[in-house]
């Protein structure tokens, strides 16, 4: 396999964050010359010239690849590799031709994740957002909590974010559970259950941190039924897809008192518009879906699709590959 023909495609609409540019791809190119040599690589965006570069492109790193008949419009195409971990936009997979592999970026997120979590879990565990709403009404109104040591965080999706999730929850002192397709985890979860038992292991948490990738199986997994499922004093924290909770339940019981607090990361749609009512539910933090991402993320996914590269040329199992059935 001599010269390959590589296809970038950034979307203006994404943050600058993720975008591959020219630079960044020099950069990259730099770091790694002599397999950067043996590519012709051509940058597009948003679509301004995709239909020319799928004639001849081998692979591609696209977040949102043209589904519409790929095989006829992309005659040698055989990978593409997405700039982010979730590929539920993709979903079903049944554009994709059985011989392209598709890959995403698993593993970038999980030390920023982790930082993140234990942010939120320290900042709801000291009831902060109840606070920060008696400091806009100039009231003082002390709130007196016990640590995090000792308490129950229950992590639902134990991959990249949720593994950081454990890890940040175990660095507090607090005892973690995973909640898995399998039911089995590793560290640093000292115990894990399987989603059908998900009712039972719901009552125990003290905060419930949902990681897990938006699958048809997920979607929709923390409904009205389960939120109700946990105490009054537990908290929630979301870094994952918002469909996976019933966020209108959750508001609910955020405006009843019913649910101790709430930080959510990720909203449909985002960004969340201003009249959302959202932006002023009571002991809810609402972020704009940055808890898992550097402003090194393109750095650091070239440095991988280059080691995924090399795997590609000798003919071995590329890393991150998706399992088409599970859908991540």
């Amino acid at each position: 396999m001599d010269m390959l023909h590589l296809h970038l495609e950034s979307f203006r609409k994404r943050p600058a964050l993720f975008h591959l540019t020219e630079e960044r791809w020099r950069a990259a190119a730099k770091r790694h010359a002599a397999a950067a040599k043996r590519l012709r690589v051509t940058i597009g965006w948003d679509g301004d010239i995709i239909g020319e570069a799928l004639k001849t492109a081998d692979v591609m790193i696209n977040n949102s690849p043209p589904k519409d008949d790929l095989r006829s419009r992309a005659p040698r195409l055989k990978w593409i590799q997405t700039t982010g971990a979730g590929i539920d936009g993709l979903l079903p997979l049944d554009w994709l031709p059985s011989d392209i592999a598709l890959t995403n970026n698993r593993g970038a997120h999980g030390p920023k994740a982790e930082e993140s979590c234990a942010m939120a879990i320290s900042l709801l565990n000291a009831r902060l957002p109840q606070m920060i709403a008696a400091q806009r009404n100039h009231a003082w109104q002390p709130v007196y909590t016990t640590p995090v040591a000792g308490k129950t965080v229950v992590v639902i999706g134990f991959g990249d974010l949720g593994q950081g999730a454990g890890r940040a929850a175990k660095k507090l002192g607090a005892r973690v559970i995973a909640v898995t397709r399998s039911g089995k985890a590793g560290r640093p979860a000292d115990e894990a259950h399987p989603v059908d038992r998900i009712d039972r292991v719901l009552p125990m948490a003290d905060f419930v941190i949902v990681t897990t990738p938006l699958t048809p199986e997920t979607r929709n997994l923390l409904d009205r039924r389960r939120l109700d499922l946990l105490k009054p004093e537990a908290c929630l924290v979301n870094i994952g897809r918002s469909p996976v909770v019933d966020y209108e339940a959750l508001r609910e019981k955020l405006a009843r008192g019913t649910l101790a607090g709430a930080v959510l990361d990720v909203f449909q749609p985002e960004p969340l518009p201003p009249d959302s009512p959202f932006w002023d539910t009571p002991n809810l933090i609402a972020l704009p879906h940055v808890s898992c991402d550097d402003p090194r993320y393109v750095d650091r996914l070239l440095d991988f699709w280059f080691e995924n590269l090399a795997r590609f040329r000798a003919g071995k199992r590329l890393k991150n590959l998706i399992d088409r059935r599970l859908g991540y």
